[in-house]
């Protein structure tokens, strides 16, 4: 834990002494008289706040408005998402400078020795728009967002220093801890159907459970290519700006196949006629960014294989996600979209065809 003062638990924590102490600490000295705290976002992943300052002092002309995120109010959902809050601590403190994805400016990032008390304060994004994920995207949307997701997958292109990274959450190593993640993601898909119910079309179900049900070979014979992922790289943790775009929600990070991250994101956010117009477009251009990074002996044929083995990703988080979160009726629709989508890109793909049976 920082120096600082405590981490506030609730946003009436949050005061002008609070905010002062936090940002001299971080080397911009300023002095703030008080604070508007107000929430913002859909508090599906903690409690997220706009914190307006009232300064009497800003020798660095330091904006008008920060973004808060603290631990969700609830301490049930609070004791389930505690090792995102490290995942996401981990990220700014150690990973943000080393990649070239755009994200927010850290002011200041403070976490509990437990893991379930955490503060980070980033730069407001505003005007930036949080992306739709219900609604879904464009293809002028989705190619900045593949852009952008190479500025991760490249700089920690094979790097074996990210397999031991303390930040990972959804990275599952040897075969004993494998073959136990691909039951849970089985019990995780039959929860998912019973939760959504008519949501889900009777194909769309089918390949669903046929999907979770191979997680377990997916897993042990994915290539050994392999890159620090975002793990939820989709339109609800994307903020965009025009021709800009900011990745937020670092509380998944793996390692695995890149294109997980690639083929979740497009999978999820293009409606299916839109994704297969679209998406050899979109994955040249995120092969092309990649190259420009650094990588070397990738072809576009293998990142397209790629691309269509890892479409497994999202019928496998869309579950997790539905199964162990709490139940609201936005986040019902959410999935149910995101697996209506994605589930048609598996079939499409010829994805589960890819896997061989365990």
């Amino acid at each position: 834990m920082s120096a600082v003062t405590a981490i506030p638990r609730y946003p009436s924590d949050v005061t002008g002494a609070w905010l002062t102490e936090v940002l001299t600490s971080a080397g911009t000295p300023v002095v703030v008289d008080t604070v508007a705290v107000t929430p913002v976002g859909t508090g599906q992943t903690g409690a997220t706040f706009r914190v307006a300052p009232n300064y009497s002092w800003n020798p660095n002309r330091l904006p008008a408005s920060f973004i808060l995120k603290l631990p969700a109010g609830d301490d049930t959902v609070r004791d389930r998402v505690m090792l995102g809050y490290r995942s996401e601590c981990a990220f700014y403190r150690s990973v943000a400078d080393v990649v070239t994805i755009p994200t927010p400016r850290c002011y200041h990032c403070d976490i509990a020795d437990d893991g379930a008390s955490y503060a980070l304060l980033l730069a407001d994004q505003a005007p930036a728009v949080q992306g739709d994920q219900i609604a879904g995207c464009d293809v002028a949307e989705a190619r900045l967002a593949v852009r952008a997701l190479a500025g991760l997958h490249g700089p920690t292109w094979c790097d074996p220093q990210w397999q031991s990274f303390e930040g990972l959450v959804m990275s599952i190593a040897g075969e004993d801890a494998i073959r136990g993640f691909g039951d849970i993601a089985k019990m995780a898909g039959g929860i998912t159907v019973d939760k959504l119910g008519s949501k889900l079309s009777d194909a769309d179900t089918e390949t669903l459970v046929a999907a979770m049900a191979l997680v377990t070979p997916w897993l042990l014979s994915a290539p050994d290519r392999f890159a620090l992922l975002h793990g939820d790289y989709r339109l609800d943790n994307l903020l965009f700006d025009g021709e800009r775009v900011s990745v937020v929600d670092w509380q998944t990070m793996g390692v695995g196949l890149a294109a997980r991250d690639l083929a979740y994101f497009t999978g999820t956010s293009l409606e299916p006629a839109l994704r297969a117009d679209a998406e050899s477009a979109l994955v040249a251009e995120y092969h092309r960014v990649l190259l420009d990074t650094g990588v070397t002996d990738f072809d576009l044929d293998t990142c397209w294989a790629d691309y269509r083995l890892g479409m497994m990703q999202v019928p496998l988080i869309s579950s997790l996600g539905c199964a162990f979160s709490v139940e609201t009726e936005r986040g019902d629709d959410m999935m149910a979209a995101m697996l209506r989508r994605g589930c048609q890109a598996i079939r499409e793909l010829g994805t589960l065809e890819l896997i061989g049976r365990d």
